[in-house]
Formats: structure tokens, sequence, C-alpha cells
């Protein structure tokens, strides 16, 4: 469990406690070809992990209404400090697609499910 650290803001230790608390996903727990269903306040993606660290995302109608290859990041609180190779709820994914220059950043994760290979 995570102990508030005194060289960190009051607001940033908040958030690492409520991730904590509201749960989330490790992606590097995961094993390759996991499949994920990430549903944020205004979409439904469906993730396929690879042991690479990249991902196949889908659910966007427009940076990813077909499969594509990207880098998920991670996810934040709505700011610049990013929780590397975790998906949290509460907290916004953040990708790297290959056609877009910055990072895609989504509305706040609701649910992420992990998904049976018969799925």
């Amino acid at each position: 469990m995570f102990r508030p650290h005194q060289n960190l803001s009051d607001e940033i230790n908040r958030n690492i406690i409520r991730s904590e608390i509201e749960g989330g996903v490790y992606l590097r727990d995961l094993p390759d070809a996991a499949k994920l269903e990430v549903q944020t306040r205004n979409r439904h993606y469906m993730v396929v992990l690879r042991r690479d660290g990249s991902a196949w995302i889908w659910g966007h109608p427009e940076f990813c209404p077909e499969p594509v290859l990207v880098q998920i990041s991670g996810s934040n609180w709505g700011g610049s400090m990013l929780k590397t190779a975790y998906l949290g709820r509460g907290m916004h994914m953040e990708f790297r697609h290959p056609d877009y220059e910055g990072p895609i950043i989504t509305s706040a994760i609701v649910d992420i499910r992990l998904l049976s290979e018969a799925a």
C-alpha cells in the first residue's frame, strides 16, 4: 500500500492513493495478446496487448475506428503526471498513435475488463 511521500504534493499523494482504491491494471502483468475492454466516459475501446508493449486499439470514430497499432503510455489524472504502463479507473488512458504527433488522451476510464480468450 502506498504511503504518502513528503516530497510530493497533497494532490499527487491523493491521486496515487485514489488510483489504488479505485483499481486498475498494470499492463506489464498481463500476458501477450491479453484483450481488455476499456470503458471511458465517452467511448468503449477494445485493446489487445502485445509482448513488446504496443497494443492494437479500436473504438474511437476518428482516431481508431478500426484496429490500429499504438503504444500505450499509461494513464494520467488529467494533467502531465503519467502512471506508466497502468490503466486505472478514474484516470485518462494515454496512447501514441502512428498518424498523430502528440499523445491521444481519452476521457476518464469508468471500467476495465480483462476478457477471456473466447470473448
